[in-house]
């Protein structure tokens, strides 16, 4: 009941119900979905608006949403493969490559030390170290399935690398602008200093299409070392898990859709018929990467965000930084 101040009398303002409420949560989730998929919505655009819809109207689709962003983003990305010549991939994951084994290597070492120092919980630390060091969450689900790190560890994990990865989407572009980057050092550069996939293709579309490839196929040539990593971790752990009588019962998911990525730009390179459609498949594949990403932004929850306290995000970005600022002066010196 509310009060006209023109006649002084009480109006009746009908409460929605709750089935009324989930209703209009539905529908204005649906046609902010729908928005990412038109012109105007940039990868970025689509990344806050996720974030803001959980934040103030809660995810209708909480359920889904992540299973639902995990498999458009590699549907998404094995389309991009379409679009990119086999010469270009291997050449852009040769050059990863070669950053992957030192850059991985120092990122353990430092993130190990540094949740040492500020006394971070170890399962957290290293948790936190893998997602900066290789993908971000897929990187951390596959880790923390081997040590058997409890969900506390896994979301502060989690909550560290969806904050830098959305100042990441922002803030690399105009730096490589700043910076006078070629496409293919941005792109390189993206592929190992940003933490997921979804954030790299972001990022880097929004520099370039050639930048874009070359970002695709170096990140993709470091999620491969998901195995190895937790393969380590797994046999690190396994004498603390042995005393404590934890058993693993996951192993790490090993990223399959890499290698039908890999089968596109096959495709794409020596069947003439898969080129006329090349173009097609890739705008359909960018329109999905940004879906993605407003899918991953609706994702965040309040509690995700509580569980980070200062200790974690101060190791994340630390080691968030080392990892750009290295990274960037090696390519600087032998990308051109």
């Amino acid at each position: 009941m509310k009060k006209d101040i023109r006649t002084n009398r009480r109006v009746h303002i009908p409460q929605l119900s709750s089935e009324q409420k989930l209703l209009y949560r539905k529908i204005v989730f649906l046609l902010a979905a729908g928005f990412c998929l038109t012109p105007w919505a940039s990868p970025p655009i689509a990344l806050m608006l996720g974030i803001f819809l959980a934040l103030t109207h809660e995810n209708p689709f909480h359920r889904i949403t992540r299973p639902a962003a995990k498999y458009l983003l590699e549907a998404s990305v094995i389309m991009l493969g379409f679009g990119m010549n086999l010469a270009v991939v291997l050449k852009a994951g040769a050059s990863g490559a070669l950053f992957a084994v030192g850059s991985i290597s120092a990122t353990f070492v430092l993130g190990y030390f540094l949740g040492k120092w500020l006394k971070i919980p170890i399962k957290a630390s290293a948790l936190i170290s893998a997602g900066t060091a290789i993908c971000g969450g897929s990187a951390i689900a596959a880790v923390s399935s081997v040590i058997n790190a409890a969900e506390s560890e896994i979301s502060v994990a989690m909550g560290t690398v969806f904050v830098l990865n959305a100042v990441a989407l922002f803030v690399f572009p105009p730096l490589g602008h700043a910076l006078h980057l070629t496409q293919a050092q941005f792109g390189t550069w993206s592929g190992v200093a940003i933490h997921d996939i979804s954030s790299v293709v972001g990022a880097a579309s929004h520099y370039g299409q050639s930048a874009l490839y070359t970002a695709t196929a170096v990140k993709l040539s470091r999620a491969l070392w998901i195995v190895p990593i937790s393969a380590a971790a797994s046999y690190i752990f396994q004498r603390q898990q042995a005393k404590s009588g934890e058993t693993v019962q996951h192993k790490p998911e090993v990223p399959w859709f890499i290698g039908l990525f890999i089968l596109a730009s096959v495709a794409r390179t020596f069947i003439p018929q898969v080129v006329s459609w090349s173009s097609v498949i890739t705008h359909v594949s960018e329109a999905g990467l940004t879906l993605t990403l407003f899918l991953i932004g609706a994702g965040l929850s309040q509690r995700m965000l509580k569980a980070v306290g200062w200790k974690p995000m101060v190791q994340g970005v630390v080691l968030w930084i080392f990892i750009s600022a290295t990274s960037l002066g090696v390519i600087l010196l032998v990308v051109h």
